[in-house]
């Protein structure tokens, strides 16, 4: 005997003011009684705050409470039989009702390292106290109502950087210090979230091979604990812009595609936060470097120049 969730939409993506449909599949090989068939959808904000990598505290420091976005139960069925075989139950469910006043604002899917926004939907199909209840939970994607995007189109302006030996504000090699290098470019940093980051860079001088020029993309998520915000920075991805020791004053190009789920607009909520930035990082040739090969790529060393940037995510029209 087994349960299972269809949703409409093969992408399991719905805006809020829309109506979730799909059909609830039983197969069993004998006919069962049951006493009603129930649908739940449960929206939620989890935040809990892990020990930092700096080794002080490797446990769980403080779990804050979940912040409910939405609750709510619908009868599909009343209590009947469902026949043996393959049944297909059709259900349609409302997200948010029109003018439904809810306690929070729709948040949109997002998986993070401390922050969780999750959207379930629970099916129950209820067989009395001798049999265990059938049911399955499957999770749906929630993006911003259209009346709730920015209308207007994202600016695109570009932000200067330059990365140089005096820019940087940890200890660099001393032959970087003495050589000198001397790296620039422009980036987006107001980005849509179905549009990639773009933008370019160009060395202009390095007296130091250089192996690698990477562009890491990460989350600074924020709790409320009590009286006091904890703030954590991670990574999520890192897309290579060049590799090896690339020619001098050509412009390369910058473009980064943003990953789903582990990205959502910029979020500053009063108990909780997300929000965004690059890092571009040069990694110069050095033996010291081979020596440390699995180090954080976000940690400053002395093989390393690095320059971060804020990066604000929107959803839009």
């Amino acid at each position: 005997m087994s349960i299972e969730l269809k949703l409409s939409r093969i992408n399991r993506v719905y805006r809020p003011s829309e109506v979730v449909e799909g059909k609830i599949i039983v197969r069993s090989s004998s006919s069962i009684s049951h006493y009603g068939i129930r649908l739940a959808v449960n929206g939620s904000v989890n935040l809990q705050v892990r020990g930092g990598s700096a080794g002080v505290i490797e446990t769980l420091v403080g779990v804050a409470k979940p912040i409910s976005i939405v609750n709510k139960i619908i009868e599909v069925r009343p209590s009947g039989k469902i026949a043996s075989g393959t049944s297909e139950i059709p259900f349609s469910m409302n997200i948010k009702q029109p003018g439904e006043k809810n306690l929070e604002r729709f948040y949109e899917t997002f998986h993070g390292a401390n922050i969780n926004i999750q959207y379930l939907l629970t099916v129950d199909i209820s067989r009395g106290y001798l049999h265990k209840s059938l049911s399955t939970t499957m999770e749906f994607i929630v993006e911003s109502d259209k009346a709730d995007l920015l209308e207007r189109p994202v600016s695109p302006e570009m932000v200067i950087f330059y990365l140089t030996q005096d820019t940087q504000r940890h200890p660099l090699l001393p032959e970087l210090k003495s050589g000198g290098f001397r790296v620039i470019g422009k980036m987006s940093t107001q980005c849509c979230l179905s549009d990639p980051i773009v933008g370019e860079l160009t060395v202009e001088a390095s007296a130091v091979p250089i192996c690698s020029i990477d562009m890491h993309l990460l989350r600074v998520e924020s709790i409320l604990l009590g009286e006091k915000i904890v703030t954590e920075q991670s990574l999520i991805q890192t897309t290579q812009i060049a590799d090896g020791d690339v020619c001098r004053n050509m412009t390369l190009p910058i473009y980064v595609i943003l990953p789903r789920l582990l990205t959502c607009p910029t979020v500053l909520a009063g108990p909780f936060s997300i929000e965004f930035k690059v890092a571009i990082v040069i990694t110069f040739q050095s033996d010291v470097a081979k020596v440390h090969s699995k180090s954080d790529p976000t940690t400053p060393r002395l093989w390393l120049a690095m320059e971060s940037l804020p990066l604000e995510l929107v959803r839009t029209r």
